[in-house]
């Protein structure tokens, strides 16, 4: 029932209590919603999905308080009203869509005991059992890393030549209506394009490969490529490096934590000769495809539920 997003587009919004070993505790602004009415005439997973819907958010955020953070109540969630079809047509709708949920659900489970597998690999043979002749380098000397430009200084020219900007929140949640635009006549290396290595370097550090159509590439993000070295290789050595990020960033945190290119200086990587790199190839690349082709099926998966959502219930 609180947001500290100005679009405040997880206000109101619902989620559910994960079928796990864990307990939860109820948190402050945290609203658990219970159902009163009669149970033959409600479908407590199309409520859910009710809660999610365009419509809702629309007017829970329309009437919301508050400037930098914003909030919402009970009394404003319960006043919102909508037409109900049948108990049948509720469970129906709640089938489909929730069918979704469950697929991406399963991906995202697969993709993280993939991601699991391929750092263990990945320390096994980088880290844990390194050749002496293996020569020791850098992170900024194994790939590049390019910060992106500040959009504000790049303004849409039309609604033609203009790219979405890509900045932390939608490298973690994808886009939306309230997603910034920026003009497209920028050079060419700071418009992200699908598959993209992305490494966000202030507030959430994260490392992650983008997919989704072409954007701008914002400040406070990198685009990681290299030349050198393949993919797989200089995305898991960022990611084996990450909790390291993550710990100066907190040291250095004041408003908002960060690295600098000074800590990509410092981050080691052992590297073998190309020839030795390129027979790990068949290691990682079966394991690096398997992670690229669920995110591109989650997000498919994802636009695809959002659209049948939009269609069925605003």
């Amino acid at each position: 029932m609180t947001d500290l997003s100005k679009e405040g587009d997880t206000l109101g919004f619902s989620a559910k209590i994960p079928n796990d070993d864990f307990t939860y505790l109820h948190n402050q602004r945290i609203g658990l919603v219970k159902f009163i009415c009669n149970p033959d005439n409600i479908c407590k997973d199309f409520i859910y999905w009710l809660m999610r819907s365009r419509n809702y958010q629309q007017f829970i955020v329309g009437a919301a308080t508050g400037t930098s953070v914003r909030h919402t109540s009970p009394t404003l969630i319960k006043s919102f009203t909508f037409n109900i079809p049948p108990l049948k047509t509720q469970e129906k709708i709640a089938q489909i869509l929730s069918s979704f949920d469950d697929k991406i659900d399963l991906l995202h489970k697969q993709n993280k005991t993939l991601e699991t597998l391929a750092q263990t690999l990945f320390r096994h043979h980088f880290i844990e059992n390194v050749k002496e002749s293996w020569e020791e380098k850098a992170l900024s000397e194994i790939a590049d890393f390019l910060n992106g430009l500040a959009c504000q200084k790049f303004p849409p020219k039309d609604d033609i030549n203009k790219l979405p900007v890509l900045k932390i929140k939608e490298l973690k949640e994808g886009f939306s209506t309230s997603s910034d635009w920026a003009s497209s006549d920028i050079n060419s290396e700071y418009i992200i394009k699908s598959a993209d290595v992305i490494f966000a370097w202030s507030a959430s550090l994260m490392v992650k490969i983008y997919y989704g159509k072409k954007c701008f590439l914002t400040q406070h993000l990198f685009r990681v490529s290299s030349k050198l070295s393949q993919k797989w290789f200089y995305y898991f050595g960022c990611v084996y490096h990450l909790k390291e990020f993550i710990s100066i960033a907190s040291a250095h945190a004041t408003t908002m934590g960060h690295i600098k290119r000074q800590d990509l200086d410092n981050a080691m990587c052992a590297v073998p000769d190309s020839k030795t790199l390129k027979e790990f190839d068949c290691v990682f690349v079966p394991l690096f495809s398997k992670l690229e082709n669920n995110a591109k099926e989650i997000q498919n998966l994802e636009s695809l539920r959002d659209i049948i959502l939009k269609k069925i219930l605003g």
